[in-house]
């Protein structure tokens, strides 16, 4: 079933019968709960009680976005029941030799995932082979250090280091010359390739955590990125092999076919003040190549403001119909031998980690793009 997104900063969602009636001064749709996997707003709108209370019927996951594509939050259903499975996340998380081997697989598939992508790269551009080579190598050479680390504070280094070398050449991909790279950037995305991207791991992250608690397990409890309070790590651990096959290749098609153009865009205000665009961790900008913590290769400065590009409404609406028909394409899944598609992967590989807590499966094999 498909997810139904609402991008609007006005409207109202209601229920009528047994639908969900959106309503805006301009239009009237109808969601069918039977038919609708999940929902998504992104903006801000009103929703009734009576709403609310046939979503719950239905269980539809419900994911609120900022109109910036910052994940602000979903609503939950009822408490997960299965303590069991939970202490069996704990039990490994405290197991130092099951923990560094899954922070070594997931590092190493991210890391791979990235040199099969800069050798795409480097076949189509003819003109700077040298750069792209030497970020490819840069990144291969980390693998015998994966190997031989002692610890996950290590392995989030070796791959900080390599999105830094695989950012460095990222835009060499990107053929339209209005479109602007300079590294990655987030909080505020710095450029109109920054801002794509960002929103669209969103997206991706919102689609793993979904499937994540599907099975029953604790978002919470992570084994890779840092445990911190109110973070859902286990969706960032399980979301690292699914970033360069979707949203990376993702965002290149976006603009290279010209489905995104300069006006899908808007510069913006990011200020410690606000609550629309908001600076975060009080005022700290990053400005390399971070995508989570464990990427710190930059310096960092205090500011009360800073501009940041975003995506307009119709620039989201684009790269939402381009995520959607991404998610629905097929690929031969690894764990099952049949081709699925990309939302069928994800719950497949989630059911893997769930067989590796469960010690069906001696270790946890992540999905490598090829």
């Amino acid at each position: 079933m498909p997810s139904v997104y609402i991008v609007s900063n006005y409207g109202k969602l209601s229920k009528k019968g047994d639908t969900l009636i959106f309503e805006t001064e301009k239009y009237t749709s109808t969601i069918f709960p039977f038919r609708t996997e999940g929902l998504i707003f992104i903006g801000k709108v009103d929703i009734t009680a009576s709403a609310l209370s046939l979503l719950m019927k239905h269980q539809i996951d419900t994911v609120f976005l900022s109109t910036n594509g910052k994940f602000n939050g979903k609503l939950t259903f009822s408490e997960k029941k299965n303590v069991f499975l939970r202490l069996k996340q704990y039990k490994l998380l405290n197991d130092y030799n099951a923990r560094l081997s899954f922070s070594k697989e997931i590092t190493a598939v991210k890391l791979k995932n990235q040199v099969t992508f800069l050798h795409r790269i480097k076949r189509k551009n003819k003109f700077d082979e040298q750069s792209i080579y030497k970020a490819i190598d840069n990144i291969k050479n980390l693998f015998p250090y994966i190997d031989q680390a002692k610890d996950v504070e290590t392995l989030r280094g070796y791959e900080g280091f390599g999105a830094k070398n695989y950012f460095s050449v990222f835009g060499k991909d990107i053929i339209q010359d209005w479109a602007v790279f300079n590294g990655r950037s987030r909080n505020p995305p710095r450029d109109n390739v920054n801002a794509v991207l960002s929103f669209l791991y969103t997206l991706l992250y919102q689609r793993v955590d979904s499937a994540i608690e599907s099975e029953d397990l604790d978002p919470y409890i992570g084994m890779f990125h840092e445990i911190d309070y109110g973070k859902r790590t286990l969706s960032f651990d399980l979301m690292e092999e699914f970033r360069v096959p979707i949203v990376d290749t993702l965002t290149i098609s976006l603009f290279n076919l010209g489905i995104l153009d300069k006006e899908d865009f808007r510069t913006v205000e990011f200020s410690t003040d606000s609550d629309e665009n908001p600076l975060e961790d009080e005022g700290k900008v990053a400005t390399g190549f971070e995508e989570e913590k464990s990427e710190n290769c930059c310096d960092e400065k205090l500011v009360k403001s800073s501009k940041g590009v975003l995506l307009n409404e119709d620039g989201l609406r684009k790269c939402i119909e381009g995520f959607e028909k991404k998610m629905a394409s097929t690929i031969l899944s690894p764990s099952s031998g049949r081709t699925v598609s990309y939302w069928k992967l994800i719950r497949e590989q989630v059911g893997v980690y769930k067989r590796f807590i469960n010690q069906e499966e001696s270790t946890y094999k992540p999905f490598i793009y090829r």
